[in-house]
């Protein structure tokens, strides 16, 4: 257990990324939060793009349940200035003590820029330069100190090696296993969260008028292909190094490696992947033909399948709970 791990005793090893969050309605997203606790998820994660600021919905999250962790694991550095941040986390910590972990993101030139006005620097240096005035922050509640809880989200070797050295670990959102390896190895003993893309079909045995959201096997095939192509714009020189020589082509390889798409126990399996190429904790990002709408039918059905523990703590179990 590493020291994340252990300091957020209810982080589990199986989260959520509700990437979809900001398509709901605030009483839709306080439902969806307490759902995911119930079925026993140990962290609930969301992005910060151009929907809700991220303080404020982790707020929303935090008070619409008991125990889980949440995580805010794109805050974009862009969005508040650092003493604004570190004043945010230590009001987070002083209210929901242990409940929140801070995933911060270089953002995108597009939103630094166009968007939010600002100058788009180089991630890394820009990244540095955020954690030091973090660090350095004078405002917070009265009694309470800068939170170790952060983590970095990263893609690249430099922003791994980035969280390695100043952040209690990273977040990798939407690579094949392959490259959980990779980042394992980058990181040393910190914490590796990886977010695993997918798209669940039709299991067999049930209504599909009952699972609107559920694509058929057709319909899951397409819908994973255009996740995996909507994930490269980011990823093509990485996938490139891992072997996917024209990423761009989209052969059902590379789909395959991107997206876990088919039945609740395919999408298991490669969670079990993922630890065994050394994550510490998976979260899932169900896409759905449905965006607009809670997800909760869908993890259902993926928990059946995941040592869990409805309504209550997410246990710790060994790398080989799925054997």
């Amino acid at each position: 257990m590493n020291a994340l791990t252990h300091s957020l005793g209810h982080i589990g090893r199986i989260g959520i990324w509700a990437a979809n969050f900001d398509h709901l309605s605030a009483q839709e997203v306080r439902e969806a939060a307490a759902a995911v606790e119930d079925l026993g998820f140990g962290t609930l994660w969301f992005p910060e793009t151009t929907g809700r600021e991220a303080m404020t919905q982790a707020a929303i999250l935090l008070a619409a349940t008991r125990h889980i962790t949440v995580a805010s694991g794109m805050t974009d550095i862009y969005a508040r200035d650092p003493v604004t941040a570190a004043a945010a986390q230590r009001t987070l910590e002083e209210a929901f003590p242990g409940r929140f972990l801070l995933g911060l993101w270089e953002s995108h030139p597009s939103l630094a820029q166009d968007i939010r006005g600002h100058r788009f620097g180089p991630a890394p240096v820009a990244m540095r330069a955020y954690l030091d005035a973090l660090d350095s922050a004078p405002f917070g509640p009265p009694g309470t100190a800068g939170s170790p809880h952060r983590v970095l989200a990263a893609l690249d070797p430099d922003m791994l090696a980035l969280a390695a050295e100043r952040t209690e670990g990273a977040t990798v959102l939407g690579m094949p296993v392959e490259y959980t390896r990779a980042a394992r190895t980058a990181l040393g003993d910190g914490f590796l969260a990886v977010t695993q893309l997918c798209v669940l079909g039709d299991d067999g045995g049930h209504d599909h008028a009952d699972h609107a959201d559920t694509a058929d096997t057709a319909d899951t095939a397409d819908l994973a292909r255009t996740t995996a192509e909507a994930a490269l714009p980011n990823r093509r020189g990485l996938l490139r190094g891992l072997g996917y020589e024209n990423p761009d082509a989209l052969d059902g390889r590379l789909v395959d490696a991107l997206v876990a798409h088919g039945r609740a126990e395919d999408i298991a399996h490669r969670v079990q992947e993922h630890f065994d190429a050394g994550a510490d904790h998976v979260s899932l990002h169900l896409v759905t033909t449905a965006p607009g709408s809670p997800s909760v039918r869908q993890w259902e059905r993926i928990a059946a399948h995941l040592p869990l523990r409805p309504g209550g703590h997410a246990p710790a179990f060994a790398a080989s709970t799925f054997d």
